[in-house]
């Protein structure tokens, strides 16, 4: 089969590897129709080489229709279109049982130390061959994949893996009152879908902040107050308060994470890792390495004092320097993790109607063939072309 492989700091290239194959007696095999490039695929292209091997298939993203079944699956049949979660999540264990999917106990990298297995997402994950590819082996058949109805274009539904429970989950742990305000860090695919959901479940004020101009226009056009980076810089929380009464937002969501503009010593230090060779730059990044923080004191800075903090942006750093005295001082909750996919699906799917409330269908601004994956992965990177979202059709 096709699939796009990491093969160095920004080189992924589509090659020829082996069709997976049915090994546990409930895997199912998906011939995937579509799959998305996240924002934190561009970890592994710029960051987390160190763990990484080329030849890696990636991607977290997809979704398809079933090809083949395990001798112990009864939910799927051949035929069926599924989505695939990007957690490797059993559904059965006492985290899962719990709602914490990405925590999931019968896939977690003890070895690492790390949570639940992810698809196409590094040793640190379980190394676990992802979705951008012509087909995937995914395991618990009876469980992980979300069954969705024939018909409607993909767009409907390939969001269910990874950008809408993300989004709702950034939300969810934001802890907006009714008719109050968030400030939202990065309006990439999560934080513009995390706007649309705060605005649907009921927000008042939504401040979406990106230096990009086609991701601000982008957002304004869904009702999102927006502030430019390039404008306000340091000076982003009292342009907050000037909107809020003096106080700041209710709530901020980082929808950024470690690679915020605004940090040159980490980013230096970033680009210093991916050089190295990976034996001691992934020792260096896993007792050493810091992040570029940039998004996360400027959300400390914007929210009100007794606000909550949601980081959905992807951190990998051992020794980040976080401001304690101010978090301390402005009695703030900070909430964090990996989405749990599964456990926000029946909260989700009632709303991907023809009625669309969250924009879904349009959300892409890129439809790519598969083949064109490695210059997407640039332009995304370098975010040009007007790049917020991109599909790629195997």
């Amino acid at each position: 089969m096709r699939a796009l492989t990491w093969q160095g700091r920004r080189d992924v290239r589509v090659e020829t590897v082996p069709d997976p194959r049915v090994t546990e007696p409930d895997d199912v095999i998906v011939r995937v129709t579509s799959s998305g490039i996240c924002g934190s695929d561009l970890h592994l292209y710029e960051v987390f080489g160190p763990f990484l091997d080329p030849g890696d298939v990636l991607g977290h993203e997809p979704m398809g229709v079933v090809e083949e079944t395990g001798p112990e699956v009864t939910e799927l049949a051949a035929g069926d279109r599924v989505v695939v979660p990007f957690n490797v999540s059993c559904g059965t264990c006492w985290m899962c049982a719990r709602g914490l999917h990405s925590q999931c106990e019968t896939t977690q990298v003890r070895e690492r130390g790390t949570g639940a297995s992810l698809f196409g997402y590094t040793k640190l994950y379980g190394q676990v061959p992802g979705g951008q590819a012509e087909l995937l082996r995914v395991p618990f058949g009876n469980t992980l994949p979300i069954k969705v109805p024939h018909g409607p274009p993909d767009e409907r539904f390939v969001y269910l893996s990874d950008v809408l429970p993300t989004a709702w989950q950034a939300v969810r742990y934001a802890d907006i009152p009714e008719g109050g305000s968030v400030t939202v860090l990065g309006l990439g695919p999560i934080g513009d879908m995390a706007a649309r959901v705060a605005l649907h479940q009921g927000a008042g004020l939504v401040i979406g902040v990106d230096l990009v101009p086609e991701r601000l226009e982008r957002a304004r056009s869904r009702g999102v107050h927006v502030l430019d980076l390039r404008e306000h810089g340091d000076k982003l929380g009292d342009a907050v308060r000037d909107l809020t009464d003096g106080r700041g937002t209710d709530a901020a969501i980082d929808a950024v994470g470690m690679e915020a503009h605004g940090s040159p010593v980490a980013e230096t230090a970033h680009k210093l890792v991916g050089l190295l060779p990976s034996s001691v730059g992934e020792k260096l990044m896993e007792r050493g390495g810091v992040d570029r923080l940039a998004a996360l004191t400027a959300a400390v800075d914007a929210v009100r004092r007794g606000g909550t903090v949601s980081v959905s942006g992807v951190y990998g750093g051992s020794l980040d320097p976080l401001p304690m005295m101010t978090l301390f001082d402005k009695q703030l909750q900070i909430r964090m993790g990996q989405a749990n996919v599964k456990r926000w699906v029946d909260d989700i799917l009632p709303l991907l109607t023809d009625d669309d409330p969250l924009g879904v269908e349009g959300f892409a601004t890129h439809t790519l063939p598969l083949e064109e994956g490695p210059a997407a992965y640039g332009t995304f990177q370098r975010k040009e072309d007007g790049m917020v979202k991109t599909l790629l059709r195997p």
